[in-house]
């Protein structure tokens, strides 16, 4: 499990400095969070892929705008864990990082840089604020899929371009390239707060960003 380690460092003078202390997270709810990410994105990836094939790429940024908060909302209910979506480029507001999201999505983007598998990033830890409250955090990286993500975070021909620009006036997420830092999914819940048991299911293809 790559959890604590990816951000050891980091996590300390970022975190402890601010007046939280990290530790090492529950196994049970890491496994929890991988599970509602799986969940989340295989969702994502289904509204796309069927949007895209009965309307093309301008229905699809619908699908993001309007569906994907929702899918959002019933993975987390269903999972009993805060689930969703961030970016250091956001195409929504609504999914700004926090503090702590920001550090771990800098840290995915410097270990991208320098040659590691962004498939394979996550990072996950318990942190307890100055008021002794512990939370469970869990962050997974987004890589940057050539298709079908390439079509509206790539280099979008002008009538989708125009469309994203009405939708979201303050865009910033175009000009990715495959492999790159698209954004990730973010869990939170009370730490060793056990969520509802649902079977896992397979690891999804990345999905379109925040």
């Amino acid at each position: 499990m790559r959890s604590r380690t990816v951000l050891a460092a980091l996590a300390v003078s970022a975190l402890v400095a601010g007046g939280v202390r990290a530790a090492e997270p529950d196994t049970a709810q890491v496994g929890q969070a991988r599970a509602a990410v799986k969940e989340l994105g295989e969702a994502l990836k289904r509204e796309l892929m069927a949007s895209i094939a009965a309307g093309g790429p301008l229905a699809a940024i619908g699908v993001c705008k309007t569906i994907a908060p929702a899918l959002a909302e019933k993975t987390s209910a269903t999972r009993g864990l805060k689930v969703g979506r961030t970016a250091l480029r956001l195409r929504n507001p609504a999914n700004a990082p926090d503090a702590w999201e920001r550090a771990v999505l800098e840290d995915f983007a410097a270990q991208i840089k320098a040659g590691a598998d962004p498939v394979k990033l996550e990072h996950a830890e318990t942190v307890t604020d100055a008021g002794g409250a512990s939370t469970f955090r869990y962050m997974k990286a987004i890589p940057m899929g050539a298709v079908p993500c390439l079509t509206c975070h790539g280099a979008p021909e002008p009538a989708l371009k125009a469309e994203i620009t009405r939708l979201y006036p303050q865009d910033q997420a175009t000009g990715f390239r495959p492999g790159e830092l698209r954004g990730a999914f973010t869990v939170s819940a009370p730490a060793s707060t056990p969520a509802p048991v649902v079977a896992p299911s397979p690891t999804p293809a990345p999905t379109p960003g925040p």
